[in-house]
């Protein structure tokens, strides 16, 4: 693909602009974070402890964080966890993954990679099958080429 002129002159008044005025990119707000859980949880009370989330204290690169969750349950037919919710408070858009399970998955354990814009809260909420919800949060501090971000 090639660029012409007028386009990288276009580019460029473009990026001078969105400099000029102080454009940032958004991140979610704290309203964003808790409409997100109460969309997840509804109106039941919730507990902590049950749910073990690791993750790295710094985390040197945004782009790749590795996380992992996994909540005691039996996982018998009538004991389970239907779902675990992963939500990265300072993200654009807080909810990052939903992990469903049944009784037949064994047990209620997932890793991944997200993606973290800055040093936030991650959330993991684990919705049980009778009903009940667990929540614990961890603080991943993001830095960019070693420095603090």
């Amino acid at each position: 693909m090639t660029i012409t002129r007028r386009q990288l002159v276009g580019l460029g008044a473009g990026a001078f602009v969105a400099a000029g005025l102080g454009l940032r990119p958004a991140f979610a707000s704290a309203e964003a974070t808790e409409a997100a859980i109460k969309a997840f949880a509804g109106d039941t009370p919730i507990g902590e402890g049950r749910i073990e989330l690791t993750t790295p204290e710094i985390a040197e690169n945004g782009n790749t964080v590795p996380i992992a969750v996994s909540v005691d349950s039996p996982m018998s037919g009538a004991d389970y966890v239907a779902s675990v919710m992963i939500l990265a408070e300072g993200n654009p858009n807080p909810e990052v993954v939903t992990f469903h399970f049944t009784a037949a998955s064994g047990e209620a354990k997932a890793k991944t990679r997200i993606r973290l814009a800055r040093t936030q809260n991650v959330v993991a909420i684990a919705k049980m099958s009778d009903g009940s919800i667990f929540m614990t949060k961890n603080q991943v501090k993001v830095t960019i080429g070693g420095c603090g971000g």
